[in-house]
Order: C-alpha cells, then structure tokens, then sequence
C-alpha cells in the first residue's frame, strides 16, 4: 500500500527513461507518499537524435532543451525533488567518487523502494551500467563498512526495473505490473512534454495499454486501463502471499 511511510527513490539513466517506463507508478507514489529522483544524464549525446537534426545545433542548447523537458514533466507527475547530475551519457562511466555520490543519496533519502533500470536492456548500454550502479550503492549503502561521515547506513530497499524498449530481446518478464489508471493521463501530458524523442509517445502509451490488459488478465480487476511493467532484483518476503 501507497502511504506516507512510502518513501520511493527512482535513478534514471537518461532526461525522459523515468517517463517512458515509470511515470504512471512515480505519479501515483507522488500523491500518497514521498519522490526522490536522480536524473544522471540529460541523454544529450545518445537520446536526443531529432535535435541533434537542427542545423548549427551544439551540447550546451541540446542540454537547455532537456532540462526543460524535464521541468516540465516533472510538474506533470507531481515530482518536486529532483536532480540532475549531468554525467556524459553514451557511454556512461560509474567510478568510485559517483559510487559514493550515490550511496549517500540513498542513505540521505533512506527509501522504501528503489525505481531504476532493469539489468539487461538490448541496444542501450548505459541502461545496463545504471542498473548495475544503482545495485551496487543499494547494496553498499547498508554496510557498517562503508564509512561516509555523516550518513548512517540505510535499510535495505526493494529494488525494482523498469521494463526495457526492447521487452522480448531483452528477455524481460513483467514480474510486477502496476495499474496505473488513475494517473495515465499525467503520463501522457509528461511524455507529451518530451519534443527530443516523440517517436516513443504513441509507443509508450501502446504499451500502457497491453499492460493493462494483462492486468485485467492476471488480477480479475476489470477496471484496470493502464499498467506499467517492473522486475524485482530479489524475492518478495513477508509473512503471507501477496
């Protein structure tokens, strides 16, 4: 359940990967519960391809118009804490120094849940690199060992993948799907904010709508109009079936 103690931290690799695969799931957490997102790359030089297509076009007007992309998107989901680290995407290099910039966010943010990519992703190699990163700092965040001064460790967070572009070629299985039907119209007003990429609107929102339909399969709930699809990096525990 959604709540207050809900506290999701969601790391995406690129300016819009948190829109296409997540945006329905981060808007519903956004009313009931507490967002944190960590945006690593504006995906100027891999993602970014029509405005690459403007004649005289340079990094620095590629990288103004990502991040009003984003500003506006996030308004449309609802996120108010948010950053962007501005790392040099395709490829994209995890070395200690951003390691550690990452474990004391997550010991800063102490999530419930952790939203990020899933570990394999066919034709993109920074979505892969980020999902290793994020396990990695989750994992290195609860240690005792790790000595960052002035950040106690954190309890270990559910982690869990976004479903990748590419779903069958990068042997994805939608091991958690979410309905998302009261906030797939904020989605769609995100995504639709995204001019660098609108190939991937009509796209996403097919998308939405198959994992709808799987969740009406797999739940019996009828309602259910729009899902999103994860993986989970480990097993769900508890005391009961859920």
């Amino acid at each position: 359940m959604i709540d207050k103690n809900s506290n999701l931290l969601v790391v995406s690799a690129h300016a819009a990967d948190f829109v296409w695969r997540g945006g329905g799931v981060i808007a519903k957490y956004a009313k009931h519960a507490n967002v944190s997102l960590v945006i690593l790359s504006y995906g100027a030089r891999g993602e970014s391809n029509d405005l690459w297509n403007i004649e005289g076009q340079t990094l620095e007007n590629v990288k103004k118009a990502r991040h009003e992309e984003i500003e506006e998107a996030v308004k449309q989901l609802g996120v108010t804490d948010y950053e962007i680290w501005d790392y040099e995407d395709y490829h994209m290099e995890m070395n200690s120094e951003r390691m550690d910039r990452l474990v004391k966010k997550i010991r800063e943010v102490k999530p419930t849940d952790i939203l990020t990519h899933g570990p394999k992703d066919a034709f993109n190699p920074d979505h892969e690199a980020v999902s290793k990163f994020v396990f990695e700092a989750s994992v290195l965040s609860t240690s005792n060992g790790v000595r960052l001064d002035g950040y106690a460790t954190a309890k270990q967070a559910r982690l869990f993948g976004f479903e990748p572009h590419q779903s069958e070629i990068s042997d994805f299985k939608p091991e958690v799907i979410l309905d998302i039907t009261e906030t797939y119209e904020q989605k769609e007003a995100a995504m639709n904010c995204f001019a660098a990429q609108p190939h991937l609107i009509d796209y996403y929102g097919s998308r939405a709508k198959l994992r709808g339909n799987h969740a009406r399969r797999c739940s019996g709930e009828k309602e259910y109009r729009y899902a999103e699809a994860f993986t989970r990096f480990f097993p769900y525990v508890g005391g009961e079936f859920i």
